[in-house]
């Protein structure tokens, strides 16, 4: 039987909106083994490298093989990790040593460790400056590196504590406030805090993805919320529906997808950028607590960390809410592509 022109594109329509869907798997299980917990990753996808802060060290994988190729070590508790677009040097923010960590991208031996603020947490390189920018979550600031010196330059207030940060390549930072329920945006030149914006709707905003040729930000909050903003104006331009106790966002340009890492109930939200009321297209099973991710802007592969945990303890008095442990070797990178 022939089908006429319109019924043949609307069958065309309906199969490339299924393939649209359905089109994010799991494809490997990258075995890392080692102890502890682990916080933030971020893909050179240049250098096919992933660098995954676990603890006391932050891990170096190749993303042809999800080998390992070395490591950096000796930190007391990494969360975040920023390159130098020289591709020699990278920067880790070390939570409990107060610092900046800086260490050389060919054998991961550790060049400076530089004071900056209390409980440094997301990190970032700003290329209009050529400076680090390491938010302080505890004494709720932000040092700035100079790259040439590795001095810090300034110390700039903020009116909370900052989470995971974004800069948008003509000198504006952008970090979340999760205290407040806020983005503010910062002038990399002056040091200065130039706006705040407020988002109604999200509570305690933590991870952040950018889009920088449609100017938005991507902010996952708790609630199963996923807010937009618009980085010109400071408008919020919806709210997307995630999973629970996200931690992570990314965003993939070729794609218009942004993504949602979701810890609580072991989900990777994928939300459809383009269109208006930014739908959930897909949502893919991870694993519990598999909270941060980092995407590949060249491939569209996501990659997310994740391990097995043992019972949670008994609370007591000086640990009201106790977490489970993580069990020894388990420690591992989920890889999800289409």
């Amino acid at each position: 039987m022939r089908l006429g022109k319109g019924v043949v594109a609307v069958a065309l329509l309906s199969a490339a909106s299924l393939c649209t869907a359905q089109n994010y798997r799991v494809t490997d299980h990258w075995k890392v083994g080692g102890q502890g917990r682990w916080d933030y990753l971020l893909s050179d996808d240049a250098a096919h490298r992933l660098y995954v802060v676990h603890t006391s060290r932050v891990e170096v994988i190749d993303t042809a093989t999800g080998k390992p190729v070395g490591a950096v070590t000796g930190l007391k508790s990494g969360h975040g990790v920023a390159l130098n677009p020289d591709h020699q040097t990278g920067y880790i923010s070390d939570g409990a040593g107060n610092a900046i960590v800086v260490f050389n991208r060919e054998d991961f031996s550790v060049q400076a460790t530089v004071a900056v603020g209390t409980n440094p947490d997301g990190i970032i390189f700003e290329p209009t400056t050529k400076t680090v920018w390491a938010f302080n979550g505890r004494s709720k600031d932000v040092s700035v590196l100079q790259t040439g010196s590795n001095k810090v330059i300034a110390t700039v207030p903020l009116p909370g504590k900052p989470e995971f940060p974004q800069v948008d390549e003509h000198g504006s930072v952008f970090v979340p406030i999760e205290d407040k329920n806020e983005i503010v945006k910062l002038d990399a030149s002056r040091h200065r805090l130039v706006a705040e914006w407020k988002l109604p709707g999200c509570e305690s905003p933590s991870g952040m993805a950018i889009d920088r040729e449609k100017h938005r930000l991507f902010s996952v909050c708790d609630g199963e919320k996923m807010v937009v903003v618009d980085y010109e104006s400071g408008i919020v331009l919806g709210l997307a529906v995630i999973g629970d106790s996200p931690d992570g966002s990314g965003f993939y340009p070729k794609g218009g997808v942004a993504f949602s890492s979701n810890g609580g109930d072991g989900t990777l939200t994928v939300v459809d950028a383009s269109k208006p009321g930014f739908p959930v297209i897909q949502t893919v099973k991870t694993k519990l607590g598999a909270h941060t991710m980092a995407v590949d802007a060249s491939t569209g592969r996501v990659y997310l960390p994740a391990a097995q945990f043992g019972p949670v303890p008994a609370p007591t008095e000086a640990v009201s809410h106790p977490r489970a442990s993580v069990l020894p070797d388990t420690f591992e990178i989920i890889v999800v592509e289409r």
